[in-house]
C-alpha cells in the first residue's frame, strides 16, 4: 500500500535524524548561524523532562500558556470556547453541578464516571491557552472539589469507582479508568499555577495504588486497555518528586496493562489510538528499543490492515473488523483526538519527526470536519468517503446501530467531553524545549512562543505563516540582551527544495533532514525566513482497490460537494443538523489531465469550511452512474480500479479534505473495462482472523474447532441468487456446510432454485481437531 511506502520512507528519514547532528557542508560566515542536521544532544534543564534513571526525552511540552496561537488556529479555539465544548454544562447532564459524584467530598453522587473528567481534560487546556478567564476558574472549581475529595488511604474520586459501578454497567472490580483522566486536569492545573498540593496529592494517591493486591490493578474493561494513561501520570509523578518506589510502581502498571508489545491488544478504535504507545512509554524505563519497536509494529499492522485513505485514520467504527477496511467507514472523534495526543507523546519520547506528520495529518484533514464549522456540533463518525451525512441506521455496515453522522451538541457521549483536547494540546505543542535549551518548531502555525533558553533568559518569538496552506513561514526574534541557544526547524517529509534564510541570508540546508538546528548568538530584531514548497501528488492506493487520492503537502484534497443543512432538532443556538448533497459526488478522477492548483485567495479565520477553502485544485474527472448512496445513506463500497466510466469528462473541484463535511476522498480511477457492480455486498461473519487479506473472500476457521461458523453476504438491493458454490482449501471442506437465504427477516437453507434475497448465508460445521480455509465463495 503507498501509504506503507510512505511510512517507511519517513521512519528512514527520521532514524538518520538520529545519528547525531552534522554540520551542512561549506564555510561559515561571520556572524552566521551553524546549521546542522538533526535535534540538539542532551536534557533542557530549563523545561526537565524524565528525571534519570528515564531516558532524556529530546523533546519537551512547554508549560501550557507558553504558546498563544495565532491565525486559524486561534479561531478553532475561540469557536470552541463559543460553541459546545464551552458551554457544555448546558448540553450534558454530565457536566453540571447539581448532584454530581465529582463535586462531593466523599465522592457520593451521580455521574461519576468518564465524561466529565473527559471534558475537564481539554477544557481547562482551552481556558489557559486562550486566556480566557470564565474557563480557568469554572476549571479550577471541579480541580479544588477534586483536591478536597481524597481519603485517608488516598483514594480520591467518585466512591462508585471503587467498585467499578460506573453508568455503562457493572464491572464489579475497581475501576481506576476515571481518575486516569483527571489526573490529566490536575497535572495542567499544577502547571500552569504550581500548586504543590497536586504532587502530594498524588504520591498518596500512587502510594495507595501501589499497596493494592496484583489482581485488584487494572483488572478488566477499559482501564486494563488504557493502563498506558496511568504509566504516563506516574513517569510524571517521579520526575516531579524523585521517589525511587515510583518506578516499581510503574513496573507493575506495565505488567498489569494489556499485552501490548505482544501484539493488537484490542481491536477497538478509541482503545487503539489510546493504548498502542504502551509500550514505547515503557521503553523509556527500560532503555530497550524491542518495547519502542512494539508500538511501531502495532501502529504499522493497524494501517496496513485497516488504513482507510488520507486523514491519518483507520476503518474502526467502533471496532476494526474484517471485511470493513474501505474509505466509507468512519473513525471516532475520540479516537481523533486521543491518535493526535500519542503522535504527539511518541514524538517527545523518540524525536522522531514522522509522528509529528501523523499529527499533523489529523489535524488539517480529520479533526475539522467532526465537528461543524462554528464548533457547535459533532459526529461520532469521519470517513474519508462520506457524501450523506443523515440519521439512518447504518449497521451493519457500519458497527454501532443509529445515528453516527448527524452533527449533534446533544450526542455522542463520550466525543461530546473528550474532543474537548483536540486543538487545545496539539495548540499547546506547536513548540518544544530542545536539547541544549533550545527550542523547537514542531508545527507550524501563526503563534507567539514566551519561554526561557539558554541559561535562563527569556526569549519570545513571533511566528507568521498561513501554513498548512500557505508554504512561508517567518519568524522575528525578541529578546533583552544577546543570547545563545539552538532553535530547532522540523523540515517536513514532503517539502520539495526547502529554503532557509536568516535575516535575509541564505543558509545552506542539509538534504533530507526533518530536524535542522541553527546555533547561533540571536539578538533582537534577528529574522528566519523558510520556505516549505510542496507539489500536488496523486496517491495510489493497491490494497484499497487501486484508488487515488490527491494531496498537496500536509493537505488532502477531497471533491467539493454542493451542502445542503437541515436542522431536525435543538434549541436556541444548538441546532442538530442532518447534511445532504446538493451536486453530484460520484466521480473518478481521469488521471490522464493534469491537476492544476489555484489559490482561491487569503487564508480567512475559518478556512474549514467549503466556502472559505483558501486552496483549489482543479482536476478532469468523469461520473460513475452506478456508484450510488445505499438505502442506509452510505455511498456504494469503492471497486477495483481503473473502471470503466464512460461518461463526458468534467472539471471536479478540489478542496482541502478538513473543509469538507460532505466528501469523496478516495477516488475510483477511469480508463478501465471493468463494470461497477452496483449491488456489491457487505462480509460478515461469525469469527475470523485480522490477518485475513484486504480483499474479500478469504476466510479462515483456524481458531475454530468443533463449531458452528458462518460468512454472510449482505447486499444494498434485493439480489436473484442462482448460484452459491464455495471454494475450500487444501485441507479440504468442513465436516458439513449449507447455504441460507434470508426471507422476512428468517434463515431458510437454500434449495438451489433461483430465489431473490438480499442476504446468503454460508454455515460450516468444524470438525473438532481441523480448521478450515475457505478460498473463494462466488455467489452469482
Amino acid at each position: 500500500m503507498q501509504r506503507a511506502v510512505c511510512l517507511a520512507v519517513l521512519a528512514a528519514l527520521a532514524a538518520a535524524a538520529q545519528t547525531g547532528p552534522s554540520p551542512a557542508k561549506g564555510p561559515q560566515r561571520a556572524g552566521a548561524p551553524s546549521v546542522r542536521a538533526g535535534l540538539p544532544p542532551g536534557q533542557n534543564t530549563l523545561y526537565p523532562g524524565n528525571r534519570a534513571p528515564l531516558r532524556e526525552l529530546p523533546l519537551v511540552k512547554l508549560p501550557v500558556g507558553a504558546v498563544e496561537p495565532g491565525g486559524w488556529l486561534a479561531e478553532q479555539l475561540r469557536r470552541m470556547a463559543d460553541g459546545f465544548t464551552g458551554r457544555l454544562p448546558e448540553l450534558s447532564q454530565y457536566c453540571r453541578r447539581e448532584g454530581n459524584a465529582w463535586l462531593d467530598p466523599q465522592g457520593h453522587g451521580r455521574f461519576g464516571w468518564e465524561e466529565l473528567p473527559y471534558w475537564l481534560k481539554g477544557y481547562i487546556n482551552l481556558g489557559y491557552v486562550l486566556r480566557n478567564q470564565r474557563i480557568i476558574n469554572e476549571s479550577r472549581q471541579w480541580v479544588e472539589a477534586v483536591l478536597r475529595s481524597q481519603r485517608d488511604d488516598g483514594w480520591f474520586g467518585p466512591a462508585a469507582n471503587l467498585v467499578g459501578e460506573h453508568t455503562l454497567g457493572r464491572l464489579e472490580a475497581l475501576d481506576l479508568w476515571p481518575n486516569m483522566v483527571m489526573i490529566y486536569v490536575l497535572r495542567t492545573h499544577h502547571e500552569a499555577t504550581g500548586d504543590r498540593r497536586v504532587p502530594a496529592f498524588l504520591l498518596r494517591y500512587y502510594r495507595w495504588f501501589h499497596a493494592q493486591p496484583l489482581e485488584n490493578i487494572l483488572p478488566a474493561s477499559w482501564q486494563k486497555y488504557r493502563g498506558g494513561d496511568n504509566l504516563d501520570h506516574i513517569y510524571w509523578l517521579y520526575s516531579q518528586t524523585g521517589e525511587k518506589w515510583l518506578l516499581d510502581a510503574a513496573r507493575v502498571n506495565h505488567e498489569r496493562t494489556a499485552d501490548w508489545a505482544g501484539g493488537i491488544a484490542s481491536w477497538h478504535g478509541v482503545n487503539f489510538g489510546q493504548c498502542f504507545r504502551e509500550p514505547a512509554q515503557y521503553f523509556q524505563q527500560t532503555h530497550d528499543t524491542r518495547y519502542l519497536r512494539a508500538a511501531e509494529r502495532n501502529y504499522d499492522t493497524m494501517m496496513r490492515l485497516y488504513g482507510n485513505g488520507p486523514g491519518g485514520g483507520f476503518a474502526a467504527d467502533e471496532n476494526a473488523r474484517p471485511g470493513f477496511r474501505g474509505p466509507r467507514q468512519g473513525t471516532e472523534t475520540c479516537t481523533w483526538v486521543e491518535l493526535m495526543f500519542s503522535h504527539e507523546m511518541l514524538l517527545s519520547i523518540t524525536g522522531d519527526a514522522k509522528w509529528a506528520e501523523r499529527a499533523e495529518e489529523i489535524a488539517f484533514n480529520s479533526l475539522p470536519a467532526s465537528m461543524t464549522p462554528d464548533l457547535r456540533g459533532l459526529h461520532y463518525l469521519t470517513a474519508p468517503n462520506q457524501p450523506q451525512l443523515d440519521r439512518q441506521d447504518k449497521a451493519p455496515a457500519i458497527d454501532n446501530s443509529g445515528d453516527m453522522y448527524s452533527y449533534n451538541p446533544y450526542g455522542y457521549r463520550c466525543c461530546q467531553h473528550n474532543a474537548a483536547m483536540g486543538w487545545p494540546w496539539f495548540a499547546e505543542r506547536q513548540w518544544m524545549a530542545a536539547g541544549g535549551n533550545g527550542l523547537a518548531a514542531v508545527f507550524y502555525s501563526a503563534n507567539t512562543v514566551r519561554a526561557r533558553v539558554g541559561r535562563g533568559e527569556e526569549v519570545v518569538i513571533r511566528e507568521e505563516t498561513d501554513y498548512p496552506f500557505g508554504t512561508a513561514v517567518r519568524m522575528a526574534i525578541q529578546t533583552k540582551a544577546p543570547v545563545r541557544f539552538p532553535l530547532v526547524l522540523r523540515i517536513p517529509s514532503w517539502a520539495r527544495q526547502p529554503r532557509l534564510a536568516v535575516n535575509g541570508r541564505p543558509e545552506p540546508l542539509p538534504a533530507g533532514a526533518p530536524w535542522v538546528t541553527l546555533e547561533r548568538t540571536w539578538r533582537e530584531g534577528d529574522r528566519v525566513e523558510l520556505e516549505l514548497p510542496r507539489q500536488i501528488e496523486v496517491r495510489r492506493w493497491p490494497d484499497r482497490m487501486n484508488a487515488a487520492s490527491v494531496h498537496y503537502g500536509p493537505l488532502a484534497f477531497s471533491l467539493k460537494i454542493d451542502e445542503e443543512w437541515r436542522a431536525y432538532g435543538g434549541e436556541g443556538g444548538w441546532k442538530q443538523y442532518e447534511v445532504f448533497p446538493k451536486s453530484a459526488w460520484n466521480y473518478a478522477l481521469d488521471l490522464e489531465a493534469p491537476l492544476k492548483l489555484e489559490p482561491a485567495g487569503p487564508v480567512p479565520a475559518q478556512p474549514f469550511e467549503p466556502a472559505a477553502a483558501p486552496l483549489r485544485i482543479r482536476a478532469r474527472a468523469r461520473r460513475v452512474p452506478e456508484w450510488k448512496l445505499e438505502p442506509n445513506g452510505l455511498p456504494g463500497e469503492l471497486q477495483q480500479s481503473p473502471v470503466r466510466a464512460d461518461g463526458p469528462a468534467e472539471e471536479a473541484v478540489l478542496i482541502p479534505m478538513g473543509a469538507a463535511r460532505l466528501r469523496i476522498t478516495m477516488f475510483p480511477v477511469a480508463g478501465g473495462e471493468t463494470e461497477w457492480d452496483a449491488n456489491a455486498p457487505i462480509v460478515l461473519a461469525s469469527r475470523a482472523t485480522h490477518e485475513d487479506p484486504p480483499d474479500r473472500p478469504g476466510f479462515r476457521f483456524g481458531g475454530a474447532r468443533g463449531s458452528k461458523e458462518w460468512i454472510e453476504y449482505r447486499y444494498p438491493w434485493p439480489k436473484t441468487v442462482r448460484r452459491a458454490q464455495p471454494v475450500w482449501g487444501d485441507g479440504g471442506a468442513p465436516q458439513a456446510w449449507r447455504v441460507l437465504v434470508e426471507a422476512a427477516g428468517t434463515w431458510k437453507e437454500w434449495t438451489g432454485a433461483p430465489v431473490e434475497t438480499q442476504a446468503v448465508r454460508l454455515e460450516v460445521e468444524l470438525a473438532p481437531r481441523r480448521g478450515v480455509e475457505l478460498k473463494q465463495w462466488r455467489v452469482d
